[in-house]
Protein backbone atom coordinates (compact mmCIF):
# COMPACT_ATOMS: atom_id res chain seq x y z
CA UNK A 1 0.00 0.00 0.00
CA UNK A 2 1.24 3.46 -0.88
CA UNK A 3 2.14 5.53 2.23
CA UNK A 4 0.07 8.63 2.90
CA UNK A 5 3.21 10.60 3.82
CA UNK A 6 6.80 9.82 2.88
CA UNK A 7 10.21 11.48 3.33
CA UNK A 8 13.12 10.37 1.14
CA UNK A 9 16.74 11.30 2.01
CA UNK A 10 15.63 14.60 3.56
CA UNK A 11 18.47 16.88 4.69
CA UNK A 12 18.21 20.27 6.42
CA UNK A 13 21.07 22.50 7.56
CA UNK A 14 21.23 25.65 9.64
CA UNK A 15 24.35 27.79 10.21
CA UNK A 16 26.84 25.59 12.04
CA UNK A 17 24.66 22.49 12.34
CA UNK A 18 23.10 19.75 10.18
CA UNK A 19 19.68 19.32 11.78
CA UNK A 20 18.54 16.45 9.52
CA UNK A 21 20.83 14.04 7.71
CA UNK A 22 19.33 11.97 4.88
CA UNK A 23 16.14 11.02 6.75
CA UNK A 24 13.84 8.31 5.37
CA UNK A 25 10.41 8.02 7.02
CA UNK A 26 6.92 7.02 6.02
CA UNK A 27 3.46 7.11 7.56
CA UNK A 28 0.79 4.71 6.33
CA UNK A 29 -2.90 5.48 6.15
CA UNK A 30 -4.70 5.27 9.48
CA UNK A 31 -1.45 4.67 11.36
CA UNK A 32 0.01 6.24 14.50
CA UNK A 33 3.77 6.69 14.20
CA UNK A 34 5.83 7.53 17.27
CA UNK A 35 8.80 9.87 16.83
CA UNK A 36 11.35 10.02 19.63
CA UNK A 37 14.87 11.30 20.24
CA UNK A 38 16.89 13.51 22.53
CA UNK A 39 16.48 17.28 22.44
CA UNK A 40 18.43 18.48 19.43
CA UNK A 41 18.07 15.11 17.66
CA UNK A 42 16.08 16.74 14.83
CA UNK A 43 12.47 15.99 15.77
CA UNK A 44 11.33 19.62 15.81
CA UNK A 45 13.05 20.39 12.51
CA UNK A 46 11.45 17.35 10.89
CA UNK A 47 7.91 18.17 11.96
CA UNK A 48 8.38 21.86 11.05
CA UNK A 49 9.27 20.72 7.52
CA UNK A 50 6.11 18.63 7.45
CA UNK A 51 4.07 21.56 8.77
CA UNK A 52 5.37 24.00 6.16
CA UNK A 53 7.54 26.09 8.50
CA UNK A 54 10.95 25.02 7.09
CA UNK A 55 11.97 24.08 3.54
CA UNK A 56 13.94 20.94 2.62
CA UNK A 57 17.55 21.54 1.49
CA UNK A 58 17.77 18.20 -0.33
CA UNK A 59 15.67 15.08 -0.63
CA UNK A 60 11.92 14.92 -1.23
CA UNK A 61 8.53 14.68 0.45
CA UNK A 62 5.49 12.92 -0.96
CA UNK A 63 1.94 13.39 0.26
CA UNK A 64 -0.71 10.98 -0.96
CA UNK A 65 1.74 9.82 -3.64
CA UNK A 66 2.47 13.25 -5.10
CA UNK A 67 5.55 15.46 -4.55
CA UNK A 68 4.84 18.08 -1.88
CA UNK A 69 6.57 21.13 -0.48
CA UNK A 70 4.29 23.19 1.72
CA UNK A 71 4.97 26.93 1.58
CA UNK A 72 3.39 27.70 4.97
CA UNK A 73 1.42 26.10 7.82
CA UNK A 74 -1.76 27.34 6.11
CA UNK A 75 -0.70 25.61 2.89
CA UNK A 76 -0.02 22.39 4.81
CA UNK A 77 -3.38 22.70 6.59
CA UNK A 78 -5.25 23.15 3.32
CA UNK A 79 -3.61 19.99 1.95
CA UNK A 80 -4.62 17.93 5.00
CA UNK A 81 -1.74 18.23 7.47
CA UNK A 82 -1.99 20.06 10.80
CA UNK A 83 0.15 20.34 13.92
CA UNK A 84 -0.32 20.78 17.67
CA UNK A 85 2.84 22.51 18.87
CA UNK A 86 4.62 21.72 22.12
CA UNK A 87 5.02 25.47 22.72
CA UNK A 88 1.43 26.59 22.48
CA UNK A 89 0.33 28.85 19.62
CA UNK A 90 -2.85 29.95 21.37
CA UNK A 91 -3.36 33.75 21.40
CA UNK A 92 -4.54 34.57 24.95
CA UNK A 93 -6.42 37.76 24.00
CA UNK A 94 -8.66 35.90 21.54
CA UNK A 95 -11.63 33.73 22.45
CA UNK A 96 -11.61 29.95 22.30
CA UNK A 97 -13.64 30.01 19.07
CA UNK A 98 -11.43 32.68 17.50
CA UNK A 99 -8.35 30.59 18.24
CA UNK A 100 -9.86 27.40 16.82
CA UNK A 101 -10.77 29.12 13.55
CA UNK A 102 -7.86 31.56 13.34
CA UNK A 103 -7.15 32.23 9.67
CA UNK A 104 -10.49 30.70 8.65
CA UNK A 105 -12.72 33.62 9.60
CA UNK A 106 -14.00 33.92 6.03
CA UNK A 107 -15.98 30.73 6.61
CA UNK A 108 -18.19 32.70 9.01
CA UNK A 109 -18.57 35.95 7.07
CA UNK A 110 -22.10 37.24 6.64
CA UNK A 111 -22.56 40.49 4.74
CA UNK A 112 -18.90 41.26 5.38
CA UNK A 113 -19.13 40.72 9.16
CA UNK A 114 -18.05 37.67 11.14
CA UNK A 115 -21.06 35.80 12.49
CA UNK A 116 -19.83 35.16 16.04
CA UNK A 117 -22.87 33.04 16.88
CA UNK A 118 -22.13 30.67 13.98
CA UNK A 119 -18.43 30.56 14.87
CA UNK A 120 -19.18 29.75 18.51
CA UNK A 121 -21.61 27.03 17.46
CA UNK A 122 -18.97 25.47 15.20
CA UNK A 123 -16.40 25.71 18.01
CA UNK A 124 -18.72 23.81 20.34
CA UNK A 125 -18.63 20.89 17.90
CA UNK A 126 -14.80 20.85 17.99
CA UNK A 127 -14.66 21.25 21.78
CA UNK A 128 -17.00 18.28 22.15
CA UNK A 129 -14.41 16.14 20.34
CA UNK A 130 -11.92 16.78 23.16
CA UNK A 131 -14.62 16.77 25.86
CA UNK A 132 -13.65 20.31 26.96
CA UNK A 133 -16.58 21.97 28.70
CA UNK A 134 -16.02 25.70 28.28
CA UNK A 135 -17.79 28.65 26.68
CA UNK A 136 -16.33 29.19 23.18
CA UNK A 137 -16.71 32.95 23.75
CA UNK A 138 -14.29 32.77 26.71
CA UNK A 139 -10.93 34.52 26.36
CA UNK A 140 -8.14 31.93 26.31
CA UNK A 141 -6.17 33.99 28.85
CA UNK A 142 -8.63 32.83 31.52
CA UNK A 143 -7.98 29.11 30.84
CA UNK A 144 -5.30 27.09 32.60
CA UNK A 145 -2.43 25.57 30.62
CA UNK A 146 -4.03 22.15 30.27
CA UNK A 147 -7.30 23.61 28.99
CA UNK A 148 -5.41 25.71 26.43
CA UNK A 149 -3.68 22.52 25.29
CA UNK A 150 -7.06 20.90 24.67
CA UNK A 151 -8.08 23.99 22.65
CA UNK A 152 -4.92 23.46 20.57
CA UNK A 153 -5.97 19.88 19.92
CA UNK A 154 -9.53 20.94 19.09
CA UNK A 155 -8.08 23.41 16.58
CA UNK A 156 -6.14 20.59 14.90
CA UNK A 157 -9.16 18.29 14.89
CA UNK A 158 -11.23 20.94 13.10
CA UNK A 159 -9.45 19.78 9.94
CA UNK A 160 -11.37 16.49 10.20
CA UNK A 161 -14.48 16.80 8.05
CA UNK A 162 -13.12 19.80 6.14
CA UNK A 163 -10.81 17.72 3.90
CA UNK A 164 -12.21 14.91 1.76
CA UNK A 165 -8.97 12.91 1.71
CA UNK A 166 -7.06 11.30 4.58
CA UNK A 167 -5.34 13.76 6.90
CA UNK A 168 -2.16 13.77 9.01
CA UNK A 169 -2.10 15.26 12.50
CA UNK A 170 1.25 16.05 14.17
CA UNK A 171 1.07 15.90 17.98
CA UNK A 172 4.21 17.43 19.54
CA UNK A 173 4.34 16.56 23.27
CA UNK A 174 0.54 16.76 23.60
CA UNK A 175 0.45 15.16 27.07
CA UNK A 176 3.19 17.19 28.77
CA UNK A 177 0.72 19.36 30.73
CA UNK A 178 -2.19 16.92 31.01
CA UNK A 179 -3.30 14.91 34.02
CA UNK A 180 -3.82 11.14 33.79
CA UNK A 181 -7.57 11.42 33.13
CA UNK A 182 -6.98 13.93 30.33
CA UNK A 183 -4.22 11.76 28.83
CA UNK A 184 -6.54 8.73 28.78
CA UNK A 185 -9.16 10.88 27.05
CA UNK A 186 -6.65 12.05 24.45
CA UNK A 187 -5.67 8.46 23.71
CA UNK A 188 -9.34 7.58 23.20
CA UNK A 189 -9.60 10.52 20.79
CA UNK A 190 -6.55 9.23 18.89
CA UNK A 191 -8.18 5.80 18.57
CA UNK A 192 -11.30 7.44 17.13
CA UNK A 193 -9.25 9.56 14.73
CA UNK A 194 -7.51 6.50 13.27
CA UNK A 195 -10.73 5.80 11.35
CA UNK A 196 -9.81 8.69 9.05
CA UNK A 197 -6.46 10.19 10.06
CA UNK A 198 -2.81 9.28 10.34
CA UNK A 199 -0.95 10.63 13.34
CA UNK A 200 2.68 11.41 14.18
CA UNK A 201 3.01 11.31 17.97
CA UNK A 202 6.06 12.95 19.56
CA UNK A 203 6.72 12.46 23.26
CA UNK A 204 9.55 11.98 25.74
CA UNK A 205 7.28 9.66 27.73
CA UNK A 206 8.20 6.41 26.07
CA UNK A 207 5.55 4.37 27.84
CA UNK A 208 2.94 6.59 26.17
CA UNK A 209 4.64 6.28 22.78
CA UNK A 210 4.49 2.49 23.01
CA UNK A 211 0.90 2.59 24.25
CA UNK A 212 -0.49 4.73 21.45
CA UNK A 213 1.78 4.06 18.42
CA UNK A 214 1.87 1.33 15.79
CA UNK A 215 5.51 1.98 14.82
CA UNK A 216 8.33 4.06 16.31
CA UNK A 217 11.20 5.98 14.70
CA UNK A 218 14.25 6.97 16.78
CA UNK A 219 16.24 10.06 15.73
CA UNK A 220 19.77 10.78 16.94
CA UNK A 221 22.01 13.59 15.68
CA UNK A 222 19.62 14.32 12.83
CA UNK A 223 19.46 10.76 11.47
CA UNK A 224 17.05 7.84 11.83
CA UNK A 225 18.97 5.26 13.89
CA UNK A 226 16.16 2.81 14.60
CA UNK A 227 12.70 1.85 13.38
CA UNK A 228 10.53 -0.78 15.04
CA UNK A 229 6.99 -1.99 15.56
CA UNK A 230 5.76 -0.88 19.00
CA UNK A 231 4.90 -4.47 19.88
CA UNK A 232 8.57 -5.43 19.46
CA UNK A 233 10.06 -2.47 21.38
CA UNK A 234 10.98 -1.96 25.02
CA UNK A 235 11.42 1.28 26.93
CA UNK A 236 14.98 0.37 27.89
CA UNK A 237 15.86 -0.45 24.30
CA UNK A 238 14.41 2.81 22.98
CA UNK A 239 16.29 4.74 25.68
CA UNK A 240 19.57 3.25 24.57
CA UNK A 241 18.93 3.92 20.87
CA UNK A 242 18.12 7.55 21.74
CA UNK A 243 21.26 8.30 23.71
CA UNK A 244 23.63 5.82 22.07
CA UNK A 245 24.63 4.27 25.39
CA UNK A 246 23.24 2.33 28.34
CA UNK A 247 21.52 4.52 30.90
CA UNK A 248 22.56 4.95 34.51
CA UNK A 249 20.25 2.74 36.56
CA UNK A 250 20.42 5.27 39.42
CA UNK A 251 18.06 7.41 37.34
CA UNK A 252 17.10 9.91 40.06
CA UNK A 253 20.58 9.82 41.62
CA UNK A 254 19.12 8.63 44.93
CA UNK A 255 22.61 7.44 45.90
CA UNK A 256 23.56 11.15 46.01
CA UNK A 257 20.54 12.29 48.04
CA UNK A 258 21.48 14.34 51.10
CA UNK A 259 20.04 13.31 54.45
CA UNK A 260 21.81 15.94 56.59
CA UNK A 261 21.02 19.58 55.96
CA UNK A 262 22.39 22.98 56.89
CA UNK A 263 20.71 25.97 58.50
CA UNK A 264 17.10 26.88 57.82
CA UNK A 265 16.88 29.08 54.70
CA UNK A 266 13.18 29.46 53.97
CA UNK A 267 10.23 29.66 56.34
CA UNK A 268 6.67 29.97 55.07
CA UNK A 269 3.91 30.81 57.57
CA UNK A 270 0.19 30.58 56.74
CA UNK A 271 0.78 31.71 53.15
CA UNK A 272 -2.48 32.36 51.32
CA UNK A 273 -3.67 33.56 47.92
CA UNK A 274 -7.44 33.88 47.97
CA UNK A 275 -9.05 31.41 45.57
CA UNK A 276 -5.78 29.52 44.98
CA UNK A 277 -4.33 28.10 48.22
CA UNK A 278 -4.46 28.85 51.93
CA UNK A 279 -2.45 28.50 55.12
CA UNK A 280 0.67 26.87 53.68
CA UNK A 281 3.40 26.54 56.29
CA UNK A 282 6.78 24.77 56.21
CA UNK A 283 10.53 25.21 56.76
CA UNK A 284 13.23 24.41 54.24
CA UNK A 285 16.93 24.01 55.02
CA UNK A 286 20.13 24.32 53.00
CA UNK A 287 20.44 21.33 50.68
CA UNK A 288 16.90 20.05 51.26
CA UNK A 289 14.57 19.18 48.37
CA UNK A 290 10.86 19.65 49.05
CA UNK A 291 8.51 18.09 46.50
CA UNK A 292 5.05 19.55 45.93
CA UNK A 293 2.44 17.08 44.64
CA UNK A 294 -1.14 17.68 43.58
CA UNK A 295 -3.46 17.64 40.59
CA UNK A 296 -3.95 20.66 38.33
CA UNK A 297 -5.96 23.22 40.29
CA UNK A 298 -4.70 22.01 43.68
CA UNK A 299 -2.79 25.25 44.19
CA UNK A 300 0.71 23.93 43.53
CA UNK A 301 1.33 26.01 40.39
CA UNK A 302 0.03 29.19 42.04
CA UNK A 303 2.27 28.53 45.05
CA UNK A 304 5.34 28.20 42.83
CA UNK A 305 4.47 31.41 40.99
CA UNK A 306 3.98 33.16 44.31
CA UNK A 307 7.55 32.31 45.34
CA UNK A 308 8.70 33.54 41.93
CA UNK A 309 7.13 36.93 42.60
CA UNK A 310 4.48 36.51 39.91
CA UNK A 311 1.45 36.21 42.22
CA UNK A 312 1.45 38.39 45.37
CA UNK A 313 0.14 36.64 48.50
CA UNK A 314 -3.06 37.77 50.21
CA UNK A 315 -1.88 36.80 53.69
CA UNK A 316 0.93 35.04 55.46
CA UNK A 317 4.66 35.51 55.81
CA UNK A 318 7.80 34.45 53.92
CA UNK A 319 11.17 34.56 55.67
CA UNK A 320 14.62 34.03 54.11
CA UNK A 321 17.42 33.49 56.63
CA UNK A 322 14.96 34.50 59.34
CA UNK A 323 14.13 37.88 57.79
CA UNK A 324 10.71 38.71 56.28
CA UNK A 325 10.72 39.36 52.53
CA UNK A 326 8.17 40.78 50.10
CA UNK A 327 7.61 38.88 46.86
CA UNK A 328 5.08 41.08 45.08
CA UNK A 329 7.25 41.41 41.95
CA UNK A 330 9.73 39.06 40.21
CA UNK A 331 12.67 41.41 40.88
CA UNK A 332 11.86 41.27 44.61
CA UNK A 333 12.04 37.48 44.49
CA UNK A 334 15.42 37.61 42.72
CA UNK A 335 16.81 40.12 45.26
CA UNK A 336 15.58 37.87 48.08
CA UNK A 337 17.59 34.97 46.65
CA UNK A 338 14.91 33.03 44.75
CA UNK A 339 15.59 31.48 41.35
CA UNK A 340 12.38 30.54 39.52
CA UNK A 341 12.31 28.04 36.65
CA UNK A 342 8.82 28.39 35.13
CA UNK A 343 6.88 25.62 33.44
CA UNK A 344 6.21 27.83 30.41
CA UNK A 345 9.81 28.49 29.42
CA UNK A 346 9.07 30.03 26.01
CA UNK A 347 6.95 32.88 27.35
CA UNK A 348 8.45 33.29 30.84
CA UNK A 349 11.83 31.55 31.09
CA UNK A 350 13.84 32.90 28.17
CA UNK A 351 14.28 35.98 25.98
CA UNK A 352 14.22 34.51 22.48
CA UNK A 353 15.81 37.55 20.83
CA UNK A 354 18.94 37.33 23.01
CA UNK A 355 21.86 34.93 22.69
CA UNK A 356 22.55 31.87 24.82
CA UNK A 357 25.17 33.71 26.88
CA UNK A 358 22.95 36.76 27.37
CA UNK A 359 20.16 34.53 28.69
CA UNK A 360 22.55 32.68 30.99
CA UNK A 361 23.89 35.86 32.59
CA UNK A 362 20.64 37.83 32.57
CA UNK A 363 20.15 37.63 36.34
CA UNK A 364 23.84 38.07 37.20
CA UNK A 365 24.79 40.91 34.84
CA UNK A 366 26.72 42.80 37.53
CA UNK A 367 29.21 39.93 37.82
CA UNK A 368 30.21 40.30 34.19
CA UNK A 369 30.55 44.07 33.92
CA UNK A 370 32.83 46.79 35.25
CA UNK A 371 32.27 50.54 35.00
CA UNK A 372 29.39 49.82 32.62
CA UNK A 373 31.45 47.64 30.25
CA UNK A 374 30.72 43.93 29.79
CA UNK A 375 33.61 41.55 30.43
CA UNK A 376 32.89 39.41 27.38
CA UNK A 377 35.71 36.90 27.82
CA UNK A 378 34.75 36.17 31.42
CA UNK A 379 31.10 35.83 30.36
CA UNK A 380 32.00 33.52 27.47
CA UNK A 381 34.20 31.31 29.66
CA UNK A 382 31.53 30.91 32.37
CA UNK A 383 28.77 30.22 29.86
CA UNK A 384 30.88 27.69 27.95
CA UNK A 385 31.51 25.87 31.22
CA UNK A 386 27.76 25.42 31.71
CA UNK A 387 27.22 24.49 28.08
CA UNK A 388 29.75 21.69 28.51
CA UNK A 389 28.45 20.74 31.96
CA UNK A 390 24.82 20.36 30.85
CA UNK A 391 25.63 19.17 27.32
CA UNK A 392 23.68 22.05 25.80
CA UNK A 393 23.56 21.60 22.05
CA UNK A 394 24.43 24.99 20.56
CA UNK A 395 26.97 26.06 17.93
CA UNK A 396 28.29 28.79 20.25
CA UNK A 397 27.50 31.01 23.24
CA UNK A 398 26.31 33.67 20.78
CA UNK A 399 23.67 31.51 19.13
CA UNK A 400 20.17 33.07 19.36
CA UNK A 401 17.97 31.28 21.90
CA UNK A 402 15.19 30.67 19.39
CA UNK A 403 17.59 28.42 17.43
CA UNK A 404 17.82 25.92 20.32
CA UNK A 405 15.45 23.04 20.89
CA UNK A 406 13.04 23.31 23.81
CA UNK A 407 15.04 21.02 26.08
CA UNK A 408 18.28 22.90 25.47
CA UNK A 409 16.48 26.16 26.19
CA UNK A 410 15.40 24.68 29.53
CA UNK A 411 18.99 23.81 30.37
CA UNK A 412 19.95 27.43 29.75
CA UNK A 413 17.24 28.56 32.19
CA UNK A 414 18.59 26.20 34.86
CA UNK A 415 22.16 27.36 34.34
CA UNK A 416 21.05 31.01 34.66
CA UNK A 417 20.10 30.55 38.31
CA UNK A 418 23.23 28.56 39.05
CA UNK A 419 25.35 31.38 37.65
CA UNK A 420 23.32 33.86 39.70
CA UNK A 421 23.79 31.85 42.89
CA UNK A 422 20.22 31.53 44.20
CA UNK A 423 19.65 30.49 47.83
CA UNK A 424 16.26 28.97 47.00
CA UNK A 425 15.47 27.33 43.64
CA UNK A 426 11.80 26.97 42.71
CA UNK A 427 11.65 24.37 39.94
CA UNK A 428 8.23 24.25 38.25
CA UNK A 429 8.30 21.13 36.05
CA UNK A 430 12.01 21.53 35.20
CA UNK A 431 12.08 18.43 32.97
CA UNK A 432 8.90 19.13 31.01
CA UNK A 433 9.62 18.53 27.33
CA UNK A 434 13.13 17.21 28.03
CA UNK A 435 14.31 13.84 26.73
CA UNK A 436 15.53 10.99 28.90
CA UNK A 437 19.23 11.68 28.41
CA UNK A 438 18.85 15.38 29.22
CA UNK A 439 16.78 14.50 32.29
CA UNK A 440 19.77 12.60 33.66
CA UNK A 441 21.83 15.80 33.29
CA UNK A 442 19.16 17.84 35.09
CA UNK A 443 18.82 15.31 37.93
CA UNK A 444 22.59 15.38 38.36
CA UNK A 445 22.48 19.19 38.49
CA UNK A 446 19.68 19.18 41.07
CA UNK A 447 21.74 16.90 43.32
CA UNK A 448 24.77 19.18 42.86
CA UNK A 449 22.67 22.22 43.75
CA UNK A 450 21.57 20.50 46.95
CA UNK A 451 25.18 19.62 47.77
CA UNK A 452 26.06 23.30 47.36
CA UNK A 453 23.44 24.21 49.97
CA UNK A 454 20.66 25.43 47.67
CA UNK A 455 17.20 24.85 49.15
CA UNK A 456 14.97 23.41 46.41
CA UNK A 457 11.21 23.38 45.90
CA UNK A 458 10.26 20.90 43.16
CA UNK A 459 7.06 20.53 41.16
CA UNK A 460 7.90 17.40 39.20
CA UNK A 461 6.71 16.32 35.78
CA UNK A 462 5.58 12.99 37.23
CA UNK A 463 4.88 11.62 40.70
CA UNK A 464 7.75 9.20 40.22
CA UNK A 465 10.08 12.16 39.68
CA UNK A 466 8.84 13.97 42.79
CA UNK A 467 9.27 10.85 44.91
CA UNK A 468 12.67 9.97 43.46
CA UNK A 469 14.24 13.41 43.94
CA UNK A 470 12.67 14.75 47.14
CA UNK A 471 13.69 14.55 50.80
CA UNK A 472 10.12 15.35 51.85
CA UNK A 473 6.83 15.91 50.05
CA UNK A 474 3.82 18.17 50.62
CA UNK A 475 0.58 17.05 48.98
CA UNK A 476 -1.91 19.80 48.09
CA UNK A 477 -5.62 19.19 47.59
CA UNK A 478 -8.14 21.96 46.94
CA UNK A 479 -5.60 24.58 47.99
CA UNK A 480 -4.66 23.02 51.33
CA UNK A 481 -1.96 20.65 52.56
CA UNK A 482 -3.64 17.25 52.75
CA UNK A 483 -0.55 15.24 53.71
CA UNK A 484 3.17 15.41 54.43
CA UNK A 485 5.57 12.58 53.62
CA UNK A 486 9.22 11.99 54.42
CA UNK A 487 11.12 10.50 51.47
CA UNK A 488 14.52 9.23 52.67
CA UNK A 489 16.56 6.85 50.54
CA UNK A 490 15.26 3.31 50.96
CA UNK A 491 11.94 4.40 52.48
CA UNK A 492 10.23 6.40 49.75
CA UNK A 493 6.42 6.61 49.75
CA UNK A 494 4.77 4.95 46.76
CA UNK A 495 2.61 6.68 44.17
CA UNK A 496 -0.62 5.16 45.51
CA UNK A 497 -0.02 6.74 48.91
CA UNK A 498 0.34 10.17 47.33
CA UNK A 499 -2.56 9.77 44.90
CA UNK A 500 -4.89 8.81 47.77
CA UNK A 501 -4.21 12.25 49.32
CA UNK A 502 -4.41 14.16 46.01
CA UNK A 503 -7.93 13.24 44.91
Amino acid sequence: MQPLLELRKVTKEFPGVRALDSVDLHVDRREVVGLIGENGAGKSTLVKILAGIHRIDSGSMLFDGSPASFRSPRDAFNHGLTMVFQEQSIIPTLTVAENIFLGREQEFLRFGVIDKRAMNAAAEVELAKVHLDCNPATKCASLDFAARQMVEIAKALSLDGRIDSDIVILLDEPTSVLERQEIDLLFEIIKELKAKASIIFISHRLDEVLQVSDRVYVLRDGAVVHETASTEATITGLHEHMVGRQLDHEYYRENKQRELFGESVLSVRNLTIEGEFRNLSFDLAEGQILGIAGVVGSGRESFARCLGGLLPPSNGEILVDGKPVRLNQPHQAVLAGFGFVPSERKSEGIVTGLSVSENMTLAAGDRFSRFGFIKFEQERTECQRWIDRLRIRTPSTKTPMQSLSGGNQQKVVLSKWQIFGSKVAVLDHPTRGIDVGAKEDVYELIREMADQGVAIILLGDTLEEVIGLSNSILVLKDGEVSAKFQAPVGAKPDQIELISKMV
